[in-house]
């Protein structure tokens, strides 16, 4: 499960985006994302799958199941 928080700050810099514009995407407290992404807390996995879907991937993704950022063809539809 430690690969995930690589991902996360790794997709989240690749849109250009600050910790806390993906709280506000969250509805959570900016520290409380920075704990998830410096992997100091365990992401809930109602987050996971809103940021999966956010950036459009696939929770395997996030997990480090899988290198291949697509998500399944059922998601995109």
């Amino acid at each position: 499960m430690e690969y995930y928080y690589r991902r996360l700050r790794d997709l989240r810099e690749d849109h250009d985006l600050y910790q806390k514009d993906v709280a506000e995407f969250l509805g959570i407290h900016p520290v409380q994302y920075l704990k998830y992404e410096k992997g100091q807390r365990e992401i809930p996995v109602h987050l996971l799958v809103r940021l999966a879907e956010f950036y459009k991937t696939s929770t395997d993704y996030l997990l480090g199941r899988t290198n291949d950022p697509k998500p399944p063809e059922d998601l995109l539809e």
